[in-house]
């Protein structure tokens, strides 16, 4: 069915008057399957993601559109993730195991997204979100030595 054509085939050159019968053909095939992959693709797009790709008549342009929206994506999910993670604290939870918990799997979340946290850094946002209670416990990790 060729529906891969447009995308593994560049466009040919605008057909004219003189061009061959098998050029016509082959710019034809190339239309029909740049069609048929624009529309296959659109309709495995998300809607909600649908309306931020701008409108592309190759389907080469549409890879790429979508390609920079989910990159761009990424970046705001990273940023969410790090606004959540520095302003976590005490009051939301009771345990403070819980705390530590989500907190970590934050910090899992950006290591996906391929934002590096230094452990040392983690370890000073959880100490931060304790409560004045904890005060010794954080005065007895910072006199520790390693």
């Amino acid at each position: 069915m060729e529906l891969d054509m447009a995308l593994r085939v560049d466009e040919s050159p605008t057909l004219t008057d003189t061009s061959t019968p098998q050029e016509i053909a082959k710019h034809k095939r190339w239309e029909r399957s740049n069609r048929l992959s624009i529309m296959f693709m659109k309709s495995y797009v998300i809607k909600g993601i649908r309306g931020f790709i701008p409108e592309s008549h190759k389907a080469n342009e549409f890879i790429q559109a979508i390609e920079e929206q989910f990159f761009s994506s990424v970046k705001a999910l990273a940023s969410i993730v790090m606004k959540k993670l520095s302003s976590k604290t005490f009051e939301n939870f009771r345990i403070v195991r819980k705390l530590i918990m989500e907190m970590r799997d934050m910090s899992a979340q950006l290591k996906s997204l391929e934002v590096d946290i230094f452990e040392s850094f983690f370890v000073h946002f959880i100490l931060n979100s304790l409560p004045f209670e904890d005060t010794p416990f954080k005065i007895s990790y910072n006199t520790h030595k390693y």
